[in-house]
């Protein structure tokens, strides 16, 4: 592989958060397929980030920060918090970890289980 493929994952994240879903989709592969766990099931690459455009107009910024990465020759599997200001002034995270499967230098696979939370519940960590 050319690039380092860890590299390259994060940089998917950096064109979501830019909103270039164009730019997005020339780093996959032609039949990319997208698993979350949203309850929608497997779903082609375009139609995920179908899905996601609408979602742009209530989010004012979105922030991927990696917390740890690890790969293999065509593998990466990474743990990151997205941390969303939305367009109303409520901020937000999603605490996820994604997998990313490459083919051919591009991503062929990406897999992802999340769980938000609000960023402002100042009562995590308390106990009843």
């Amino acid at each position: 592989m050319g690039k380092n493929i860890g590299e390259k994952a994060i940089q998917c994240l950096r064109r979501l958060e830019a909103y270039d879903f164009a730019g997005m989709r020339a780093m996959c592969t032609d039949t990319a397929t997208v698993w979350h766990n949203d309850g929608n099931g497997e779903q082609t690459i375009d139609e995920k980030l179908e899905r996601l455009k609408p979602l742009v107009t209530g989010v004012a910024s979105l922030r991927y920060d990696v917390i740890r990465q690890f790969q293999n020759s065509h593998e990466v599997l990474q743990q990151h918090v997205l941390h969303l200001a939305m367009t109303d002034g409520s901020r937000g995270e999603v605490h996820a970890a994604m997998y990313f499967r490459f083919k051919d230098d591009l991503v062929d696979r990406i897999e992802e289980y999340a769980y938000a939370v609000p960023a402002d519940d100042d009562t995590a960590g308390d106990t009843a």
